[in-house]
């Protein structure tokens, strides 16, 4: 590293040519964006792919290294697209997961794995990262390959309490793993391990955040959320749309996203029934929400109990190794919620049992208390100095 600092005065002993050295030298590293009294900034890609619980908790993770020059690495196509170019570089690389059993398939998908790793190289490469961070997913194994073939640090994030399988294979090559879940630890190296919990987006941790619900919902009426992660449930749709009568009767809100994947999300009509696809201001809705309804993964959960909302899960039954249940699993032991396998509910039990929380105030703020018990407001600033911690020795 450089270390010259240079105040706008050559000293009497220095020749011309030497002059014209040293005027060379400032001016390509302020052409770099290099103060010569001062180390060029951090510069970090992190590696976030696809669906909201990738993306949101890097999202939050960026948002405490206002320092740092960070770039992102996603896949074309994906809700990446949407949400990073709005603040960092997006770079996109053509990568999917391996399916199962093995075929000409799989071997296409290999020979997109090589030419992904060749390209993530070539960015590290051509933008001079410190370090690497990713949440896990498809894209974490050519980021973390490709930076490790460099030499360059690696973090990863894992969100769910039942590592995902290229967690469990990455994790011990990675110089740090952070989870979102205490009972992940035991499914991962002890030495680069560590608990940090999930980040949340800034706006979930404001209590005030909650004035800015733009929905016309009265203040005095209970209010319940549906809804089904970034991709929607159209299974859980149905089961809502079948039990909702009577909670209008006890005079219940209810707010359904539905996701965009619903044909029959316009299909239930009531002054008391709020229904889109999405909505941008989730931590006003879960502050005002008395109870929610949804799928149980890693970044919902994690939003319920910074929220303090009581829930309903009902683990997507097709995740990986059943993951969103170990999930509901963290939330149902500590008293914040009820966990019901979708093979196993029915219309009737949804109703009963909504209808039963509702006539329970004291119950709901019970659970309401367990849930906050489980949150970690200050996670993404963990998480934040354990990359600090990582890229910076």
């Amino acid at each position: 590293m450089l270390e010259l600092s240079f105040t706008g005065e050559i000293p009497d002993e220095f020749t011309k040519k030497q002059e014209i050295v040293l005027f060379n030298i400032y001016a390509y590293g302020a052409n770099r964006g290099i103060g010569l009294m001062q180390d060029a900034p951090i510069r970090l890609l992190i590696a976030a792919s696809g669906t909201g619980g990738h993306l949101f908790p890097a999202i939050a993770l960026a948002e405490q290294l206002p320092e740092y020059q960070i770039e992102w690495l996603g896949v074309p196509n994906r809700l990446e697209t949407q949400l990073v170019p709005k603040q960092y570089k997006l770079n996109t690389i053509g990568v999917e997961g391996f399916q199962k059993g093995f075929g000409i398939s799989s071997l296409l998908t290999l020979g997109k794995l090589i030419g992904s790793i060749l390209q993530v190289r070539k960015i590290l490469k051509q933008g001079k990262f410190d370090g690497v961070f990713t949440t896990g997913g498809y894209i974490s194994g050519p980021a973390v390959i490709a930076a490790r073939s460099m030499n360059l640090p690696v973090i990863l994030h894992e969100s769910n309490a039942l590592p995902g399988k290229v967690t469990r294979f990455f994790g011990p090559k990675c110089n740090a793993v952070a989870v979102g879940f205490e009972a992940a630890t035991k499914y991962l190296p002890k030495n680069k391990t560590i608990y940090t919990s999930t980040p949340v987006r800034s706006t979930f941790l404001d209590p005030e955040v909650v004035a800015s619900l733009d929905l016309p919902i009265p203040k005095d009426v209970p209010v319940i959320v549906v809804f089904g992660g970034s991709q929607g449930a159209v299974s859980v749709n149905k089961l809502v749309r079948e039990s909702a009568g009577p909670w209008f009767e006890a005079g219940a809100y209810v707010v359904h996203l539905t996701g965009d994947k619903d044909p029959e999300a316009d299909s239930l009509k009531h002054p008391q029934y709020i229904s889109m696809p999405f909505y941008n201001n989730m931590a006003a809705l879960l502050q005002r929400a008395d109870l929610a309804i949804s799928r149980s993964g890693a970044g919902s959960i994690t939003e319920l109990a910074v929220c303090g909302t009581p829930a309903i899960l009902i683990p997507y039954p097709y995740a990986a190794e059943d993951h969103q249940t170990y999930n509901a699993q963290v939330y149902t032991t500590a008293g914040a919620g009820i966990l019901f396998q979708q093979k196993d509910l029915t219309a009737q039990k949804l109703q009963t049992e909504v209808l039963n929380l509702l006539r329970s105030p004291e119950k709901l703020q019970e659970m309401s208390e367990k849930a906050k018990t489980i949150a970690v407001p200050e996670s993404a600033q963990k998480l934040a100095q354990l990359v600090k911690e990582v890229v910076e020795t």
